[in-house]
C-alpha cells in the first residue's frame, strides 16, 4: 500500500467522513455514528476505481484551532496524512452553513500546495444541489455534490479524484507473497497502553496516545517487516464491562475490536504490571480463547511496577487464566520500548503453531504411547483443520471425552508436536 496513490479525507468533526470512507471501500472499516468526534486515529484502507487502485485515509474531526490534547492530537494525526496524500477530499455539510472551523481548515489545505477537491456532503435531492454554489466561496477549483449515506455521487468524486492514478493492467500477473502476513490484534481493557505498544513496534506515533481511558475507538492497524516476515498489528479499542460502555461509539467499538479479533491469526492481550490482573483481563482473554485465536500475553508498563516479582506475577497469570496455559508470557515497557523485540519470535511461533498440521500416520503412533487411563476407548485420531488445531478423536462410545481426558490428550498433543501458544480442539466421533 505505500507505493499506491494516497487519498485523504479531511473535514471538521460530524461531517460524514468516515461514512464516505465506508461508501468508497463499500465495507464498514470506520465506526459511523451521530455522535461528533468518533473517529480520531487515521485508518486506512486500499480501494479501486475503474482499475485504479488507490490508498483511502479517513482522519479524524479537524478544528485548526483547538489545542485540548485529543483534538491537538487528531490534527497531529490528519498531518502526516496529509504531507504524503496525492489527492485531498475536503468534506463538509451541506445541510449548514459554513462555519469558522471550514474556512480555517480550507485556509490550512490550501497552504499544503495538495490537490483539494471540494465535496459536498448530504446532497441527497436536486434541491439541495441548488444550493451548494454558495460554498465555492472557500475557493476550491472542483466542487462535487454527494450524499455518502446514499452513495449518490460518487462516481464523478472518484472520477475526477483518479483521474491521473494509473490504471491496472487486467492480463498483468499477480505477484504472490513468499509468505502470508501474521494479523495480530492488540487486546486489552482502556488504558493498559495498547497504542503506546503499537507505535512503540512500528517505531512511530500511529495511534493517538493519551491518558484519556478510551482514546482509540476505531481499529488502527499497521504493517511491519521483521526478519523478512510481514506483521499487520490492529490496536483495537479497548473493552470495557457492558454495564461500563455507555456512549454509542464506545458500544460500537467493542464490536469492532470483537470483529478484528475474529479476523486475526494471533491475539496479543495486554495487561497493566502495575495493576495486575483483574476479572476483565480474564474476560477479555476468555474472549480470544472462544474464537480459537493464537494468543502471546504482554505485560506492559513493568519498568513502573518496581514492586513486583517476576516469577509471582507469572504464577498469578497463570492462576487467573487457567485456560491459557499454552500462551507464552512476555514483559515489555512499550513507552520505553524495552522487551518489545522478544514479542515478533513469539507472534511467530505461535502463528506457526496455529497453522501446524500432523499426519493421520503420525497421530495414529502418536495413540499408541498414551497411558489412556479413561473409559472411552480411542480407535484413532485425526486432524481435521487448522486455526486452531482441530482434532476428531474416534472413541467406541458416543458423547464427548470427560474434560480431564480431554486436557490430557491436548497436553500430550502439545509436548509431542509443539502446539505451544495455540488452543487445541478436539471433538469426539463414535466409531
Amino acid at each position: 500500500m505505500q507505493l499506491l496513490p494516497s487519498v485523504v479525507i479531511v473535514g471538521r468533526p460530524n461531517v460524514g467522513k468516515s461514512t464516505l470512507f465506508n461508501a468508497i471501500l463499500g465495507q464498514r472499516r470506520s465506526i459511523v455514528g451521530d455522535e461528533p468526534g468518533i473517529t480520531r486515529d487515521r485508518i486506512r484502507g486500499e480501494a479501486i476505481h475503474h482499475g485504479r487502485r488507490f490508498e483511502l485515509i479517513d482522519t479524524g474531526g479537524i478544528v485548526p484551532d483547538d489545542e485540548a490534547l485529543i483534538p491537538s492530537q487528531i490534527l497531529k494525526q490528519a498531518r502526516v496524512a496529509l504531507e504524503n496524500a496525492s489527492q485531498v477530499i475536503f468534506l463538509i455539510d451541506g445541510r449548514t452553513e459554513i462555519t469558522g472551523p471550514d474556512r480555517d481548515l480550507a485556509a490550512m489545505l490550501r497552504k499544503l500546495g495538495k490537490p483539494v477537491v471540494l465535496a459536498v456532503n448530504k446532497i441527497d435531492s436536486p434541491r439541495r444541489e441548488d444550493l451548494t454554489h454558495e460554498f465555492h466561496s472557500l475557493g476550491f477549483e472542483h466542487l462535487f455534490p454527494v450524499s455518502a449515506e446514499h452513495q449518490l455521487g460518487l462516481g464523478a468524486l472518484l472520477d475526477h479524484v483518479t483521474r491521473d492514478f494509473p490504471t491496472e493492467s487486467p492480463e498483468a500477473p499477480q505477484e504472490k507473497e513468499a509468505e502470508p502476513k501474521i494479523k495480530v490484534a492488540i487486546l486489552g481493557r482502556p488504558n493498559v497502553g495498547k497504542s503506546t505498544l503499537l507505535n512503540a513496534l512500528i517505531g512511530s506515533e500511529r495511534s493517538i496516545v493519551s491518558p484519556i481511558a478510551g482514546t482509540t475507538r476505531d481499529s488502527v492497524d499497521e504493517t511491519i517487516s521483521h526478519n523478512g516476515l510481514d506483521f499487520t498489528f490492529v490496536d483495537t479499542a479497548g473493552i470495557r464491562r457492558k454495564g461500563k460502555t455507555k456512549l454509542m461509539a464506545e458500544k460500537l467499538s467493542v464490536v469492532m475490536a470483537r470483529r478484528h479479533l475474529r479476523m486475526a491469526n494471533v491475539a496479543l492481550l495486554v495487561l497493566d504490571a502495575t495493576e495486575g490482573m483483574l476479572a476483565l483481563d480474564a474476560t477479555i482473554a476468555g474472549y480470544a480463547h472462544e474464537e480459537g485465536r493464537a494468543l502471546v500475553i504482554c505485560v506492559n508498563k513493568w519498568d513502573a511496577a518496581k514492586e513486583r516479582n517476576k516469577r509471582k506475577f507469572i504464577e498469578e497469570i497463570r492462576d487467573n487464566l487457567k485456560f491459557l496455559d499454552y500462551a507464552s508470557i512476555a514483559f515489555v515497557s512499550a513507552q520505553k520500548r524495552a522487551g518489545i523485540g522478544a514479542l515478533f519470535p513469539l507472534i511467530k511461533k505461535a502463528y506457526d503453531s496455529a497453522s501446524r498440521r500432523v499426519t493421520t500416520g503420525e497421530l495414529n503412533r502418536f495413540i499408541e504411547t498414551l497411558q489412556w487411563e479413561y473409559d472411552m476407548k480411542i480407535y484413532y485420531l485425526t486432524q481435521t483443520n487448522l486455526r486452531p488445531p482441530t482434532f476428531v478423536v474416534f472413541t467406541d462410545k458416543a458423547g464427548k471425552l470427560h474434560f480431564s481426558a480431554e486436557r490430557y490428550l491436548a497436553n500430550r498433543l502439545r509436548e509431542r508436536f509443539g502446539f505451544e501458544g495455540t488452543p487445541i480442539v478436539i471433538k469426539t466421533k463414535r466409531r
